[in-house]
């Protein structure tokens, strides 16, 4: 069976940090781009970052770069997404996705064919 699963979701203290596990099963996250998005209460879709499959590149959202940073590990055929210095802004559902390949258009991320969504984890940052 195909899927992504994605768990590390918590409630933690403004300033603490995370890392989120996207664990993918019927196919090898090396073949993939696998991109991190969020969406927080009551707002749209928001691209974090985004890799390409085996030694491509890695785009990162230019808003969040520098406290967010994302690893794929071959073994666990897992990629994490590491959030640090944690904001109430950084509150929201967060989830992984496949595709084809990741582009920048007009400074926003996009994976292009999106191959499966997982279904999301939930970061809440108390202040």
């Amino acid at each position: 069976e195909v899927d992504l699963v994605e768990s590390g979701g918590d409630l933690v203290q403004a300033g603490g940090s995370l890392r989120l596990s996207c664990v993918a099963s019927g196919f090898s996250v090396d073949d993939y781009a696998i991109a991190w998005f969020r969406r927080p209460p009551g707002k749209g879709q928001e691209a974090i970052v985004c890799m390409n499959s085996r030694e491509g590149s890695t785009i990162y959202s230019d808003a969040l770069k520098g406290r967010f940073s994302m690893s794929r590990e071959t073994a666990e055929n897992t990629a994490f997404l590491f959030m640090n210095s944690l904001k109430d802004e950084d509150t929201a559902l967060y989830y992984c996705a496949a595709g084809r390949t990741c582009e920048e258009r007009d400074s926003t991320i996009l994976m292009l064919a999106v191959y499966r969504w997982g279904q999301g984890t939930q970061v809440t940052v108390s202040t």
